[in-house]
């Protein structure tokens, strides 16, 4: 299941994300946690210190390595260089799986131990000196497009995302990749109107969105949410003395986190699972296509001087069905 978590810049998306990946982590689930955001904040939110969060290595620095092993022997796929963010799957292109090993996983990935077990991290990387006036932070996000295109995840598995703040999602089509997303919202006007953009632009696509109400103190924050949000309101959370503890470096065990908000993250947990009957996977790989033609279009083409459009294999369709573990366990391959 792939999971995003949105909202508006202090809506308490990061804080969220990470207590529902304490909670896949705690039942013995395998995931895949990948901070997205320009402020990068899950690896501490997750109770790693500055020195170990910074160590983890930045996709977008590693993007030449991610392309190479994406692009497998896809024959419509000249070179990695002429790979840009949006570029879909074909035959002979490597997919991935959550549970697996595999090169990208070696180069980007790093072990988080939490109560219960363990979790994958993978991070965008923050901005850097070298960013500022010449990058927009969707350079980076590139790597996390490619990673979910390619893509082949199951039930009771999880990809679980920190997306950056507001409505900047949309300057990519990363918002279609995943199966729900979890919009955080504060019950306020400024915390429904990000809501309102993401319902609006999501519409189209056939985007499964739910409202998780945070830092709702009392009957009037809930009534104003239910006014604002009506039907995809789906869980509320309130204070948290296990949060604030957590948020001082000193989380205690997560068995001791409040009972509503255990109740809260299981509510959320059901919901996901729930979307995975209504997967399609036909829709899901003509969006990719559908946004990789664009990029082509405006801007993709240009920068690489090849037509991007031809990277397109009419025939192929993303599924599980296209899977199985190689003999060493490192990659993927399509099967006849």
């Amino acid at each position: 299941m792939k999971i995003a978590f949105v909202g508006k810049g202090g809506s308490g998306k990061t804080t969220l994300s990470s207590l529902f990946i304490r909670h896949l982590a705690a039942a013995g689930a395998p995931v895949v946690a990948i901070d997205a955001d320009i402020n990068q904040h899950l690896g501490a939110a997750l109770g790693l210190d500055e020195r170990e969060a910074a160590a983890v290595p930045a996709m977008g620095e590693r993007l030449p390595l991610i392309k190479d092993y994406l692009r497998g022997h896809n024959p419509r796929i000249a070179s990695a260089a002429t790979m840009i963010k949006t570029t879909p799957p074909g035959e002979g292109s490597r997919l991935v799986r959550v549970r697996e090993p595999n090169p990208l996983y070696d180069a980007c990935a790093r072990p988080v131990e939490l109560d219960g077990g363990a979790v994958r991290l993978m991070v965008t990387g923050p901005f850097t000196d070298s960013d500022l006036g010449v990058a927009c932070y969707h350079s980076k996000t590139g790597a996390v497009e490619l990673y979910l295109n390619h893509l082949v995840d199951g039930p009771d598995e999880y990809v679980v995302v920190d997306m950056t703040a507001g409505s900047d999602s949309f300057a990519s089509g990363m918002f279609t990749r995943f199966d729900i997303t979890f919009l955080v919202a504060e019950p306020t006007r400024k915390g429904v109107s990000v809501y309102r953009q993401y319902r609006d632009y999501a519409r189209d696509y056939g985007v499964v969105l739910k409202v998780v109400g945070n830092k709702v103190q009392g009957p009037d924050d809930l009534d104003f949410l239910r006014a604002e949000v009506g039907d995809d309101l789906l869980v509320t959370v309130g204070h948290s003395d296990w949060v604030r503890a957590m948020e001082k470096g000193r989380p205690p065990r997560f068995e001791l986190l409040e009972d509503a908000n255990h109740t809260a993250l299981r509510r959320l947990r059901t919901s996901a699972d729930a979307t995975y009957e209504l997967r399609d996977w036909e829709r899901y790989t003509r969006q990719m296509v559908h946004f990789h033609l664009k990029n082509a279009q405006s801007w993709g083409n240009e920068r690489t001087g090849a037509d991007l459009a031809a990277q397109v294999d009419p025939g192929f369709v993303l599924g599980e069905h296209l899977v199985t573990l190689s003999d060493a366990g490192s990659s993927l391959s399509p099967t006849a």
